[in-house]
């Protein structure tokens, strides 16, 4: 965080009001992920060439100075950079910063409500369009949602042991990201905090047995080497972020280019969820040619499960309700979406 504080003076110092439109303007990126990672790639592969090509035969343009890998933010530290104008654009990084985008990690307390990642992005970014409440916390940190949404497959467990039933888990220590702990909450498995970075070298030392992970990162971090036992529960497709804007720098924009900042934003959607998709299934094939057992839990493990958890998502939400945050109303708002999209949770959290 200290990279941002000393570096807000000189950015305030050079920041001035809006001018009149320009026919040329500048926005620096940031994301504290490298671009290896999908929802960085999306950012030059997609958006920026489709906003420049959204102003062909206008009277503007704009160029693009990417900041990525944590240049100029960090994981989780990309809204603030963004909001003191370090930067106009970035990835605004919900599950890793839920103190400032506290209602747009609802999906992480809601788990075994949908598979579907797309389903889930989608809806989520309908919320964010039709829902003030769901933008308000943007706003009150002086940003503006711009879009393509960073969906997160579905959910699945990973570990150094066979898993038959939920009474294996008992005992054993799982790391899961975020308020996904709140997932192992009567399981009988003693949940550990860890993320990507991590859990190849902690399931190899042994520090924990198995982890909550998604297929399209498995791969890649090589996670079927240390925990070759894949346990499909449906845990849950999940929202962990999008795009978003300087909001002093976008007010200032002409019309024309805000629309060509969004249409950008709906192409990474698109090609982002493409991406995605067809990188899932080949990580399932891939894992098992390499050795690894999956299975698909029975419906009467996952009900089992889903069963015997605490319902974190109403303590959640009552708990921003609390702090004047539209935690009910978010909680309500995305299971009635997604119901009325023809998801069919295993547990209705909004209503118990």
């Amino acid at each position: 965080m200290h990279r941002i504080a000393a570096a807000a003076v000189l950015a305030c110092a050079l920041a001035a009001p809006a001018a009149a439109p320009a026919e040329s303007f500048s926005a620096t990126v940031a994301a504290g992920h490298p671009p290896v990672f999908r929802w960085v790639r999306m950012i030059d592969e997609v958006f920026e060439p489709k906003v420049q090509e959204a102003l062909e035969g206008t009277e503007h343009s704009i160029t693009f100075s990417n900041q990525f890998g944590g240049a100029i933010a960090g994981v989780g530290e990309e809204l603030e950079a963004i909001e003191v104008g370090l930067a106009e654009i970035g990835t605004c990084q919900a599950l890793f910063d839920p103190a400032k985008l506290a209602v747009q990690n609802v999906t992480y307390y809601t788990p075994f409500v949908s598979d579907d990642v797309r389903q889930v992005a989608t809806l989520m970014h309908q919320l964010h369009q039709q829902e003030p409440a769901m933008t308000r916390a943007y706003e009150d940190n002086g940003v503006v949602y711009l879009g393509a949404p960073i969906g997160i497959d579905d959910y699945m467990l990973m570990t150094n042991f066979p898993v038959e039933s939920l009474d294996d888990l008992e005992g054993r220590k799982i790391a899961a990201p975020g308020a996904a702990i709140n997932w192992l909450s009567g399981t009988g498995a003693v949940g550990v905090s860890g993320n990507l970075t991590t859990y190849y070298n902690e399931l190899k030392t042994g520090v924990y047995d198995g982890v909550i992970v998604f297929a399209s990162a498995a791969l890649p971090g090589k996670l079927f080497e240390v925990a070759p036992y894949i346990t499909r529960f449906g845990l849950g497709a999940q929202f962990a972020g999008a795009l978003c804007a300087n909001e002093g720098w976008y007010e200032g924009l002409p019309q024309e280019v805000k629309d060509a900042l969004h249409e950008g934003a709906d192409a990474a959607m698109t090609w982002y969820h493409d991406e995605l998709e067809a990188a899932v299934e080949t990580a399932f094939q891939k894992m098992e040619e390499a050795g690894a057992t999956i299975t698909d839990a029975s419906p009467e493990m996952r009900r089992e499960w889903a069963a015997g958890m605490d319902n974190a998502a109403k303590e959640w939400a009552e708990g921003l309700d609390a702090q004047g945050r539209p935690g009910t109303e978010i909680l309500s708002a995305y299971m009635e979406a997604m119901r009325e999209a023809g998801a069919e949770p295993l547990r209705d959290w909004d209503r118990e």
